[in-house]
């Protein structure tokens, strides 16, 4: 394990200890971290559970704050012009429509729209994608009368557009020395976007709004929040992006080894890279938040996880739930996700 992050850690155990006591981030399930896998390295990068909720998110670069309200305020005045059609797709659920919209710089964003086909529609709710991208729409979502929107983020799935790659490895570098042109900025406008799209279409929704990702649409959440007051709440799962120095230096399966690679040959990535720091951006949230972290997870390191989550305000309306292991098959998985499958039926309930 690095020594930076034994480091990072060391001097904060009495607080993670009052903490737990006080019931902040404290799960009631069992743990079972995997003990067997096919990597060369140890995704859990020798961290405890302790050691992981006592990592602080480092300090954000100057020029953050404005950085990313400027990009805000050119996102909401750009006008989304939503197109929605009757999908192929079907579900007794839901009204399946595909939709696409206009992101900053003239990008068509691909996506669906799921409407109940019972009740009203009396909040929203957009869903971020991982680094897959998506192939349909999540008919799982636990919420009713809620209007469901799926955007592919730019360069991705229905978002596709050449010379962008769809692969991971290259979309993650594409602009990255330019940091106002840089992918991942953009797609945190698809994001904000989405929301004016949800709004355009059902104006009642303003500031009923929330949002949930995974991974990548984790890290972009995280990074999009902060700065947009219509989204009134967020969930981020095993969310990437967090504490970029840990990011540019930590083995990993993921987007990161991509970067950490192109960092060889490009030795001030850093300076680009740490106005899209998710923990930084995380620190700025101030709307209820409940963040899955993980344990384990070869994909995005827990450090960085556990940077994001832990940069949130103190509060009662914010919760960590804490997975044994993400981007990994694990023996508790079943019952882990029944009980987070409800905390998010819970915190995305109609009031």
């Amino acid at each position: 394990m690095p020594v930076t992050l034994i480091d990072a850690v060391k001097n904060r155990y009495l607080d993670i200890k009052k903490l737990v006591s006080a019931g902040f981030s404290r799960n009631k399930h069992r743990m079972s971290v995997p003990t067997t896998h096919p990597f060369d390295f140890d995704p859990t990068y020798g961290m405890q559970r302790e050691q992981l909720l006592a990592i602080t998110p480092p300090e954000a670069p100057p020029g953050f704050d404005d950085f990313w309200k400027k990009r805000y305020r050119r996102a909401l005045a750009t006008d989304p012009r939503p197109v929605l059609r009757k999908s192929k797709l079907s579900h007794p659920r839901w009204h399946v429509l595909d939709i696409t919209y206009t992101s900053t710089g003239g990008f068509r964003i691909g996506g669906w729209m799921l409407l109940p086909r019972e009740g009203q529609v009396r909040r929203g709710l957009v869903v971020g994608h991982g680094y897959g991208g998506r192939g349909e729409p999540d008919f799982d979502v636990p919420v009713e009368e809620t209007a469901l929107l799926f955007p592919c983020f730019r360069g991705l799935s229905l978002s596709a557009c050449p010379p962008i790659s769809s692969d991971p490895a290259l979309h993650v570098l594409y602009n990255i020395d330019r940091k106002d042109d840089y992918i991942i900025g953009g797609c945190v406008d698809d994001l904000w976007i989405a929301v004016s799209t949800l709004v355009t279409l059902y104006p009642w929704l303003e500031g009923q709004v929330g949002y949930s990702g995974i991974s990548f649409g984790g890290g972009i959440g995280a990074l999009a929040i902060p700065f947009d007051s219509r989204i009134d709440r967020g969930h981020l799962v095993v969310p990437t992006f967090g504490h970029r120095p840990f990011w540019l230096t930590l083995p990993t399966i993921g987007s990161a080894d991509a970067v950490q690679t192109y960092q060889k040959t490009h030795a001030n990535i850093l300076e680009t890279l740490r106005l899209f720091d998710a923990a930084c951006a995380a620190a700025r949230i101030k709307v209820p938040m409940l963040v899955a972290p993980a344990l384990f997870d070869p994909a995005v390191a827990p450090p960085c996880q556990f940077a994001v989550a832990n940069a949130l305000p103190r509060s009662k309306f914010n919760e960590i739930f804490i997975l044994d292991a993400g981007h990994f098959e694990y023996a508790d998985s079943a019952s882990q996700d029944a009980i987070h499958k409800d905390k998010v039926r819970q915190f995305f309930k109609v009031p």
